[in-house]
């Protein structure tokens, strides 16, 4: 049952669907909850999904002043004490990704587990660095959509994809070795034809300690709509199942018995 949550100037709004451990979907920037359309039902089927809408996305209103990530993750970390009241899993696709590793990061009490969708930690890794941040092409792309939901009408989107524009240009911009805080069980989820370079997907991997990695093969940064089925059973099997002893383990070898 869809609400709204007061949570300091952001009315969040935020559905919830199933029963059991809770889990929140973060989606990406300029998007909305319903990006998780492909998603929900299978989720749910096991888990007590939250799909709340961040600042200046949906349904929820914009405020005044900048978008970035730390204040995403605020956000966040208000909705998960505020609405979810206890420690939950974390799904999180693109900038939403970022926003839930910066959660996991600064509050890893209120984090179980960690599903990274697609989201890099530093702009070296973007595969198209040169990409142009064109206001009225994204318009085109994702007005309309826009539209439909948001309290603020059509015609605010370009100040939202604005904002978005300006903390892309800056941010993420986070060294691999601060993904060392990430203390939470992890899955990175890439396609094989993502937004940032595999190179960034394997640095990524690495730096978070005992991370685990998909990749999902012929997909894109819309994976989890292109291949939903595969992408779904990727995260159900990670936050319903502990983790298998594996026969020849190097990563994740066992300690020696001393």
């Amino acid at each position: 049952m869809a609400a709204y949550a007061q949570l300091g100037d952001v009315n969040t709004w935020y559905d919830e669907h199933g029963e059991g451990t809770p889990l929140v979907l973060l989606h990406g920037g300029l998007v909305d909850a319903r990006f998780f359309a492909p998603n929900i039902d299978a989720l749910a089927e096991k888990l007590h999904v939250y799909t709340p809408e961040r600042r200046g996305h949906g349904h929820t209103p914009d405020v005044p002043g900048p978008i970035t990530y730390q204040l995403m993750a605020d956000d966040t970390i208000a909705f998960l004490e505020r609405v979810v009241s206890e420690p939950a899993d974390l799904v999180g696709h693109s900038d939403g990704a970022f926003v839930a590793m910066l959660v996991a990061m600064r509050r890893p009490e209120l984090v179980k587990r960690l599903v990274l969708i697609s989201g890099g930690f530093n702009k070296s890794g973007e595969a198209a660095p040169d990409a142009e941040w064109d206001v009225d092409a994204i318009f085109e792309f994702l007005g309309p959509t826009y539209g439909e939901v948001s309290p603020d009408g059509i015609d605010h989107f370009k100040v939202v994809a604005t904002k978005i524009g300006e903390m892309a240009a800056e941010e993420p911009d986070l060294k691999a070795s601060d993904l060392a805080a990430v203390t939470a069980r992890t899955l990175v989820m890439f396609s094989d034809d993502d937004l940032v370079t595999m190179r960034h997907v394997v640095e990524m991997y690495d730096a978070i300690p005992g991370a685990e990695l998909a990749v999902v093969p012929g997909t894109s940064h819309f994976l989890t709509q292109e291949k939903p089925h595969l992408v779904n059973a990727l995260i159900l099997d990670f936050l319903t199942n502990e983790p298998v002893p594996t026969v020849a383990g190097i990563r994740r070898a066992a300690p020696e018995n001393h």
